[in-house]
Parts: structure tokens; sequence; C-alpha cells
């Protein structure tokens, strides 16, 4: 008796994309301090203070600023450490995510 051997040949197509890019945006308020946005934006996205500074400005001149482009998963977890944080120090700042064009 012979054996006959089975082999099932799979076509694997897989294509790799790049995961979709979101926009963290700072929107202004009358209570936040400015302080606090700067501490937010080096504590949590690892800005240097002067650029901190610079974003938190154009946040409170411009009433929204973007801060930050990430994928989805981590802007996501950035916004809720900033509102998390913000709402521990009793402030209401508030962050929005919009997908990048």
């Amino acid at each position: 008796m012979s054996e006959t051997e089975t082999r099932i040949k799979v076509d694997v197509n897989e294509q790799l994309q790049e995961p979709s890019l979101f926009k963290i945006i700072y929107v202004n308020d009358n209570e936040t301090s400015m302080e606090f946005v700067i501490e937010s934006l080096v504590e949590i996205f690892d800005y240097a203070p002067t650029t901190a500074e610079s974003l938190t400005i154009k946040v409170h001149e411009e009433g929204a600023a973007t801060v930050a482009i990430l994928p989805y998963e981590m802007a996501e977890q950035k916004g809720i450490e900033v509102t998390v944080s913000a709402r521990s120090a009793g402030y209401p700042l508030q962050v929005k995510l919009e997908p990048e064009s």
C-alpha cells in the first residue's frame, strides 16, 4: 500500500498598512493655567519647555492647536493621560482627537 500525501497551498496576501494618524488638539479655556498646559506637554509629550511654551501660546491665542500627531491608539492614550491629569488638578482642559487629513 502506498500512502497518498496531500499538500495544501495557501496563498497569503497580507498587505500591511501604516496605522491611521490622529491629531491631538488642546482646546483653550479660561480656567486651565498656562503653567499646567506647559507641564502636560513636557511630561506627557516629552516636549522641551520652550517648545511646550510656544504650543501653549498658540492654544491660547488661536483657541485650539494640534500638539501631536500619532497613531490612533497612542493618541487616545495620550488624550486620556492629559484629561485625567487635568481633572486631578481641577482643570477643565479639553483634548480632541481628529483624523489627520
